[in-house]
C-alpha cells in the first residue's frame, strides 16, 4: 500500500502529467529530492519522460520503481514502452508480459505484446537495428540558433508523430524516423556543447520535423557536432544579432558591411559639379544652425545663383540675383 499523501510533495495525476510533462518532471524531481524511496513518484517520472521522447530515463525510473514496488503493472507497462522506442524489443515484451500478469484486463498489455511480436518475426533484433540506422541520401538537415536554444530542422515532409523517436543526452541527439516510403531515417550528432534534454523537445509539421534543444547558458556554438572537446566558450553577445547562423561556412554581419559601405562613400573621389555638390553637402552637414540659416536663405533669395555661409551678413540684408560673368539671368 503507497504511503501516505505528503502534502509537501503533492502527487501528479495523469492529466496533469499530460498537460505539461516537462513541468511534471520538475514537480516530481523535487518530490524525490524529499522522498527518494516512493515507487509512484518514479512510476509518474517515467510517464513524464515517455511524453518527452526521453525513453532512456523513462525505462531507468520505470526499473527504480518496479524495484521499491515489484507488483505495479502500470510500471511494467511503462517500462514496456520506452523499451520499446529504444528498439529493445526483447526486453519490452518481456515487460509487458510480466504486467499483464499483474493486471489481465487492461488490453494494452495484448496491443503492445502483439506489436512486440511482429516486429520481432520480421527478422533478429541486429538485422533490424542495422536497417533502421540506414540513412537515405537525399534526407537534410540546417541548423541555428537563438540565444536560448539550438534548432535543427530535418527536411522531412508529412511524417508522422507515432513514427518519430527523439532522444536527448547532455551531449548527444539521436533522431529516429519512420518515413513515408517505409524507410528509416536516422540522424545521430555528437554536441559541440552540453543541452538541457529535460527543456527539450521536437514539433511535426507538414514540411519538416523541427527539433528544440534548450541551451544551459548564453553561448554562441560555433558548430553543431563535436569530438568530445571541450571548446572555448563564447557568450551570446548582442554584436551578433544580425548573423543569421546556419550549418553554411561563414556567415555576413550586415551591421558591419552598412558601415564599410558608408566608409566607402565617404572616401569615394568625384569629380565636376559632383565633387562640388558633395562639398556642399559636407559643409552644410557639419555647419552649425547660423551656416545653415546663411545657406538656405541665400540659395533661396538669389535663385541658387549665391551661396553663403555668413549668416552675419546676409541675415541683414535680401541676398540679390548674382549669376556667373559668362551667364545672364532670366526670371519665367
Amino acid at each position: 500500500m503507497a504511503a501516505a499523501l505528503d502534502p509537501a510533495c503533492p502527487r501528479c495525476a495523469d492529466g496533469d502529467v499530460e498537460q505539461d510533462p516537462g513541468a511534471a518532471a520538475q514537480k516530481l524531481t523535487v518530490a524525490l529530492e524529499q522522498k527518494p524511496d516512493d515507487a509512484e513518484y518514479y512510476c509518474q517520472r517515467a510517464y513524464a519522460y515517455i511524453l518527452l521522447q526521453n525513453y532512456w530515463d523513462a525505462v531507468a525510473d520505470a526499473k527504480k520503481s518496479l524495484e521499491l514496488n515489484p507488483n505495479n503493472a502500470t510500471a511494467f507497462l511503462r517500462k514496456g514502452i520506452s523499451e520499446y522506442h529504444i528498439k529493445n524489443y526483447t526486453c519490452a515484451l518481456e515487460s509487458f508480459k510480466e504486467g499483464q500478469k499483474l493486471d489481465n484486463v487492461d488490453t494494452s498489455f495484448t496491443i503492445w505484446i502483439k506489436r512486440c511480436e511482429e516486429t520481432l518475426n520480421t527478422g533478429s533484433q541486429t538485422e533490424m537495428t542495422t536497417q533502421q540506422q540506414t540513412q537515405p541520401s537525399k534526407i537534410k538537415y540546417d541548423w541555428y540558433q537563438t540565444e536560448s536554444q539550438v534548432i535543427v530542422t530535418l527536411m522531412i515532409k508529412n511524417a508522422q508523430k507515432d513514427d518519430i523517436s527523439v532522444q536527448f543526452s547532455e551531449k548527444e541527439l539521436n533522431a529516429l524516423v519512420r518515413l513515408p516510403s517505409g524507410e528509416d531515417y536516422n540522424l545521430n550528432v555528437v554536441l559541440l556543447h552540453s543541452i538541457v534534454p529535460e527543456q527539450s523537445t521536437f514539433k511535426v509539421l507538414s514540411t519538416k520535423i523541427e527539433i528544440k534543444m534548450k541551451k544551459p547558458e548564453a553561448i554562441r556554438w560555433e558548430k553543431l557536432e563535436g569530438q568530445g572537446d571541450s571548446p572555448k566558450l563564447k557568450q551570446y553577445t548582442s554584436d551578433s544579432k544580425h548573423l543569421y547562423p546556419s550549418s553554411s561556412h561563414y556567415t555576413k554581419n550586415w551591421d558591419k558591411l552598412v558601415v564599410e559601405i558608408k566608409e566607402e562613400e565617404k572616401n569615394e573621389k568625384l569629380e565636376g559639379d559632383a565633387a562640388l555638390n558633395k562639398l556642399f553637402q559636407q559643409i552644410y552637414s557639419d555647419g552649425t544652425d547660423e551656416v545653415k540659416r546663411a545657406m538656405n536663405k541665400s540659395f533661396m533669395e538669389s535663385g541658387g545663383t549665391v551661396l553663403s555661409t555668413n549668416w552675419s551678413d546676409v541675415g541683414k540684408r535680401k541676398v540679390d540675383v548674382n549669376p556667373p560673368d559668362d551667364m545672364e539671368w532670366k526670371k519665367f
